[in-house]
């Protein structure tokens, strides 16, 4: 208690006499459901393109995912992640070169991955993915709660139970999920034609909203209210390596990353957003290895708490893909998420996990050369 008090008192010393300075003005908090730190970093696994019950045509995989180098390969699969974010934000999570990201619950499947990155803290209360009101205080409907960020803080998502992680009646966040939403929650409305294509399309996951129509609601959404705090869930990752459709589940990758390069590209058209916008992106959990086991997590899957986060925004140091440094988890997000707007959420609740302090310049003073400085 003694360090969290000091290492608070450290942050706020840092923080304070910065935070008129910090460029961020909005924040963009992005995940997709149980993409592994595999694919993002070294991209298509050679064996699971090998596998025909996998992957349907391998010879058509190949050409669009095989390369011979693993940078080659993640660049084919995110090229927005591996072009942009390298370039100008961070990346954690690559095992491989001894950076560590990873959920702490140790559940390692759905809603305790959510509630741990929206609330800043594991909760062993939430042992299920029911659709349950979560007890816990995410950062949104904090940020919701503050006259400031009034009529400014929205999620665009695609799973029918976050509306009650994000526990909407009480937050009176507004949402979209595709779904009949809990009751007395206020609810987005999406343009007219996606909610009747989102009605008319054959279904194929039954608590799940295509990802393509969550993106067009989530574009039309921003165009129109321009939130400060938006959250903006994707799903169909998880969905097809449940279902052990490798191929599906490179192309679902790959068009997430086209749908978040659509959603920058956007924000830097908009003078709301352009320059003064950050992205936090992410995963719920990770998966397994090897021919079974990637298809699943949980608890008795080894690797599964091990993921990812990507940060890109004015306020971030480009540094890159991390390297031998700065562990993180999951519960730092909800703070990282108020701290780029200036906000201390971390004070909420005792067990709340600190900031990424890497992952932003407070002082406006670190001007790295090389993507191995500053590694702490």
């Amino acid at each position: 208690m003694k360090h969290r008090i000091f290492s608070v008192c450290l942050l706020l010393g840092l923080l304070l006499p910065a935070d008129a300075a910090l460029k961020t003005r909005n924040v963009f908090l992005i995940t997709t459901d149980g993409l592994r730190w595999q694919e993002v970093f070294t991209g298509a696994e050679e064996a699971l393109l090998d596998d025909k019950a996998a992957t349907g045509n391998p010879e058509r995989m190949k050409q669009l995912f095989w390369k011979p180098t693993p940078e080659e390969r993640r660049k084919a699969l995110l090229p927005f992640f591996w072009s942009e974010i390298a370039a100008h934000g961070q990346l954690y999570g690559n095992r491989l070169k001894g950076s560590e990201a990873r959920v702490t619950n140790g559940k390692n499947f759905s809603y305790p991955g959510y509630n741990e990155f929206l609330t800043g803290a594991a909760d062993p209360r939430i042992d299920s993915n029911a659709a349950r009101p979560n007890p816990n205080t995410n950062v949104f409907e904090w940020l919701h709660a503050m006259p400031k960020y009034r009529g400014k803080v929205a999620a665009v998502v695609n799973w029918n139970v976050i509306p009650w992680i994000l526990n909407t009646p009480r937050s009176q966040l507004p949402a979209w999920s595709g779904y009949l939403p809990p009751a007395g929650a206020p609810v987005i409305a999406a343009p007219q034609i996606v909610e009747n294509i989102s009605q008319d399309i054959t279904p194929i996951f039954s608590s799940m909203t295509f990802d393509a129509i969550t993106h067009h609601v989530a574009l039309d959404y921003v165009a129109k209210h321009r939130p400060r705090a938006f959250y903006l869930a994707f799903g169909e990752t998880d969905e097809w390596a449940h279902e052990g459709k490798y191929d599906r589940y490179l192309v679902t990758a790959r068009r997430v990353d086209r749908f978040i390069r659509d959603l920058w590209e956007t924000c830097q058209s908009i003078p709301q957003y352009r320059d003064k916008t950050t992205f936090i992106i992410t995963t719920d959990h990770g998966r397994g290895a090897g021919p079974d086991e990637w298809k699943s997590h949980g608890e008795k899957i080894a690797g599964s708490e091990n993921t990812w986060i990507a940060v890109i925004g004015p306020d971030t140091p480009p540094l890159g893909e991390r390297e031998r440094c700065c562990p993180v988890a999951a519960g730092q997000i909800a703070s990282t998420v108020a701290m780029f707007l200036g906000e201390d959420f971390w004070q909420l609740n005792p067990r709340t996990a600190m900031p990424m302090i890497e992952a932003i310049d407070l002082r406006g003073t670190m001007k790295p050369t090389s993507h191995h400085e500053h590694q702490h």
